[in-house]
Order: C-alpha cells, then structure tokens, then sequence
C-alpha cells in the first residue's frame, strides 16, 4: 500500500474512476495539459486523451454551463474551479439549474456533476485565491458539499462524490494537500458521504472541524490529553447534508463542545452546528458551546494570514472554558 499525500489522493480518484467508468470526463483550465495549477490532474490527458480529459477557456460560466448540460446528457463531468475564490460565476448554473434538475424533471433527469475546487487559506495567496465560504453553498437546496481532511478521506470521498446522482461541491483544503503522507490502498473502494468520521475518541469535550483545521483540532487534543482532559475529535466531511447524529451521540457524552473552522463566524457552519445543539441537545450541555474561527472579514495576505487562521492555542482555550463553565 502506497504512502501519498491529499493531493495525490485527489488524482488517484480521478484516474480510478475514469478506468472504470468511460463516463467520466474532466474540465477545466489548464487540467490536461498543464495537469491543473496544483498538479490535481497530471497525467489525466496522457492516460485518457483530450476528449476525455478537456482543456476549457479561462472562463468559468462556460466551465459551469459545459458541465451542467454534460451530466444532463449521460455524462458524470468533474470539473475543476482552480481556486474557491474564482467559483462565483459558476453560481448561477449551479443553484439555477443543477440542482434544481432532479425536482425540475419529476426525476426525469439527475445532474451527477462533481465541481472541485482548491478551498481555504494558509499558502500565502493573493486575493480570491484563500476564500472558505462553504456556509454560502450549504444553503442551497440540492447542493452536497464535501470537505476531506486526510489523503484517505480525499481519495474515498472523491469516488463517492463522482457516483454520486446529483451534483457535489468537493472543496479541497490545499495548505494541507502536501502537508503529509498516509498509506491509501487505491482500489476504487469509496467513502460514505453524508457521515462525520469520529477520529479520536474523548469523554470530556467534543472538538467539532473540518479540512484543514483538522490538523490543528488534533493537536489541540493531543495538548489537552498532556493536561489530562480527554478531546473526542469529529471531522463532519460532508457539511451538507450535515450528519448532526454523530455530533450529537458525542455531545450526549462529554457534555461540552467547540466548533473550529477557519471561514468567518459570522452565520457560518458552526452556527448551524450551535443552534441544532441548542435545540436539540439542549439538556445534554453542561457548558456553552464555543466556536474558534476565522474573523468577519477578507482573510489577509500573507503577513497576517497565518493569525487569521485558528491556531491550536485558541482551541485548547475554548475547551478550558467549556470545562471552567
């Protein structure tokens, strides 16, 4: 079994997929011949040839367009947004017409379309290219977004999202897609969408994140264990539909919670993940739940970027407080 990393488990998906399934196409700029402005794709077009592996304009309300009549027609098109920020013109083909497709046709026709895109900051990017707005599409209707956190996950949850009948955001951390290695076995064996994946057991607070803020909630675990309080740690993966069964079993057992997300706080997941607690594990809570994000602005270039972005010592702090509480 092969040691790889995120990125790497991104591409190993795509060519699995597109062995198996001659209806797999990919899209987008610079993803044949370039392989993709993070190398997601390199290889693809050598493998696959140009028809299946398309070079598009750099213009991605045709990409979006393409790719929307594509799975109408007996297609399962990925195609690429090369940076989350740049994802805004898609918007109208996605929310106007892909997922409404399913419910448009009485189930006539499904849109199985899968939109990668490069998500979150931490590589010292210009603007537009370290945007996390996952919460604007998890309030569309119709619209599954997935967030892996690990190579494992990249690669598993990437091959649900293509089978998948309807249309999937993936939204890709890329500060960690070279972060580290992991053994993944690359036989075409997906991942369950729309489940949280429990990494480390706990009985004295429940540590709730996603992507790239995984690695940091971890450590924060591991730093909390050292003072004898035990983290139980959730990656939610997929923020929409969100699997609040998990969070909850967790809750019901330590009591206390903290969300961690590096996109704004202001009306984000967390809030979402918050206010299901509150109405529904209510009298399991021993605490406030608290929430470590980033801040209600732009994130900053470089210089500033990495106090943006949740660090572990802002986690640790939140859980003391839940405990003190």
């Amino acid at each position: 079994m092969a040691e790889i990393t995120l990125i790497e488990g991104v591409t190993q998906a795509l060519a699995w997929e597109m062995r198996n399934d001659p209806s797999v196409v990919v899209l987008g700029e610079d993803v044949g011949v370039n392989g993709g402005v993070f190398r997601a794709t390199v290889g693809l077009q050598e493998q696959f040839g140009p028809w299946r592996v398309i070079d598009t304009p750099l213009c991605e309300t045709s990409i979006a367009g393409l790719t929307v009549g594509m799975a109408c027609q007996g297609l399962k098109p990925v195609a690429e947004a090369q940076f989350e920020g740049f994802i805004y013109p898609m918007l109208e083909h996605l929310m106007c017409h892909a997922v409404r497709m399913r419910n448009r046709t009485r189930g006539r026709l499904t849109c199985p379309l899968v939109v990668r895109a490069p998500w979150g900051g931490g590589i010292r990017a210009p603007e537009h290219h370290s945007e996390a707005n996952e919460a604007l599409f998890a309030n569309v209707p119709g619209l599954r977004i997935v967030i892996p956190s690990s190579p494992a996950r990249a690669y598993g949850l990437l091959l649900a999202a293509i089978r998948d009948p309807d249309p999937v955001i993936f939204f890709e951390p890329k500060r960690i897609y070279r972060q580290y290695k992991e053994e993944v076995s690359d036989d075409g064996e997906a991942l369950p969408l729309d489940v949280c994946f429990v990494l480390r057991d706990g009985r004295d607070v429940t540590l709730v994140s996603w992507g790239a803020t995984i690695k940091e909630t971890l450590e924060a675990a591991d730093a909390l264990e050292a003072e004898g309080i035990s983290a139980e740690v959730i990656d939610v993966a997929t923020i929409k539909p969100l699997d609040f069964d998990t969070i909850h079993e967790s809750v019901a057992k330590t009591g206390r919670c903290v969300i961690v997300h590096e996109a704004p706080k202001n009306v984000g997941v967390g809030a979402e993940i918050a206010a299901r607690l509150a109405e529904q594990a209510m009298y399991d809570l021993l605490a406030p739940v608290e929430r470590v994000t980033g801040y209600d602005t732009h994130i900053p270039l470089f210089r500033l970027e990495m106090k943006y972005l949740p660090p572990v010592g802002r986690i640790v702090e939140a859980a003391k407080r839940t405990l003190a509480a």
